[in-house]
């Protein structure tokens, strides 16, 4: 594939790699594994050791960081509008 068909072109991530995504919502219900079940539409099934999760001081939130192996970034995008389109996330980095 030639440098202008190739989505990835512009990017200054090497696909496939490993990429770590954060998403911060309130701790509410089981918010880990909804994070968990949203990127794995996107990825399949993550290994083990893949999830962390820590709450804020007050406990009132939870970040939780999944680090993905990312074929694409046409599949970063979908996991990120997948994430940013649910109301439970505040944030997604």
């Amino acid at each position: 594939m030639n440098a202008a068909n190739d989505p990835d072109a512009g990017s200054p991530l090497v696909f496939p790699c490993s990429f770590p995504i954060k998403v911060m919502g309130r701790h509410e219900g089981d918010f880990e594994a909804l994070v968990v079940a949203m990127i794995s539409v996107h990825t399949g099934a993550l290994p083990e050791g893949r999830v962390r999760s820590r709450q804020s001081s007050s406990g009132r939130f939870l970040s939780v960081t999944v680090t993905i192996d990312a074929q694409s970034r046409a599949q970063l995008d979908a996991v990120y509008r997948s994430l940013t389109a649910c109301e439970q996330v505040l944030f997604v980095l």
